[in-house]
C-alpha cells in the first residue's frame, strides 16, 4: 500500500483545503470521543481536541511546499503540547499528540494515512483501555499517628501480612505538629480483605483517621 498526497504542487484549491479541514475536524472528533471513553473530561478540553487537528492541517497547508517554512511550522506545532498551564496525564498528553499528528498527516495531504493512522491508534487504544491491560493494584494509604509514636518498622509485620507491595511516599506533620501523616503506596494481596487490613492498623495508631483509595494522579508516562 502506498500513501500519495492529494496536492501535486505547491497550490492548494478550495477543494482540497475544504477536504482536508474536513477530514482534520472528523478525526478530531473521533479521537475526543475515544478519549472520553471511560474517562472523565471536560467540554473545553474535548472541544480542544477535535479542533487542534484542524488548525495543524491549515499551518501545515499555509506552507506546503517551503522546507524551511515547514520545519519552523512543524516545530511551532508540537509545542502546543504546552497549552495547558498544569502537567497533564499521560492520557491527556497522549490525545493532544495524536490531534497534533493527524493535523500534520491532513495537512501535507495524506488523508488516506491520516485515516489508516488514526484507526488504528483509536482502535488499540480503546482495546487497551476495555482490557486489564497495564493494571495495578496499587492504592494510596494514609495513616496519622501520635508525635510521640515511632512509625519507623511500626507496620512491618501488617505491611507483610495485607500487602505484596509497599512503599513510604511521604511522612509530615499535620495538625499544628501534633500528628505524623504518613503517605504510602501499596498493593493488597489477592486473599485479603482491606477491611480487616484498615482494622489492624487502627489498632495500631491509636484509632486515629486511615484512608485507603486508587493512587489520585496520572501523570507518569
Amino acid at each position: 500500500m502506498t500513501f500519495t498526497s492529494i496536492f501535486t504542487g505547491d497550490n492548494i484549491t478550495l477543494v482540497q483545503g475544504l477536504i482536508v479541514s474536513g477530514v482534520a475536524l472528523a478525526l478530531g472528533l473521533i479521537s475526543s470521543l475515544v478519549y472520553r471513553y471511560k474517562s472523565y473530561c471536560s467540554k473545553s478540553f474535548a472541544v480542544t481536541l477535535t479542533i487542534i487537528p484542524a488548525i495543524v492541517a491549515m499551518l501545515i497547508m499555509m506552507v506546503n511546499g517551503l522546507a524551511t517554512g515547514a520545519g519552523i511550522a512543524v516545530l511551532g506545532v508540537f509545542s502546543l503540547v504546552r497549552f495547558r498551564s498544569q502537567p497533564g496525564s499521560s492520557r491527556e498528553i497522549l490525545a493532544i499528540m495524536l490531534s497534533m499528528a493527524i493535523g500534520l498527516a491532513c495537512g501535507g495531504g495524506y488523508i488516506t494515512f491520516a485515516v489508516f493512522a488514526a484507526a488504528v491508534v483509536c482502535i488499540v487504544w480503546l482495546i487497551l483501555y476495555s482490557t486489564p491491560f497495564g493494571n495495578t493494584a496499587k492504592k494510596e494509604l494514609k495513616i496519622e499517628i501520635p508525635e510521640n509514636l515511632d512509625y519507623e518498622g511500626l507496620f512491618d509485620d501488617i505491611f507483610k501480612e495485607f500487602t505484596v507491595k509497599n512503599e513510604v511516599v511521604t511522612v509530615k506533620t499535620v495538625q499544628m505538629g501534633s500528628v505524623y501523616e504518613l503517605r504510602y503506596h501499596i498493593s493488597l494481596k489477592k486473599d485479603k480483605s482491606e477491611k480487616a487490613f484498615i482494622d489492624a492498623i487502627r489498632a495500631r495508631n491509636g484509632n486515629l483517621p486511615v484512608s485507603c483509595g486508587r493512587v489520585k494522579n496520572d501523570t507518569e508516562l
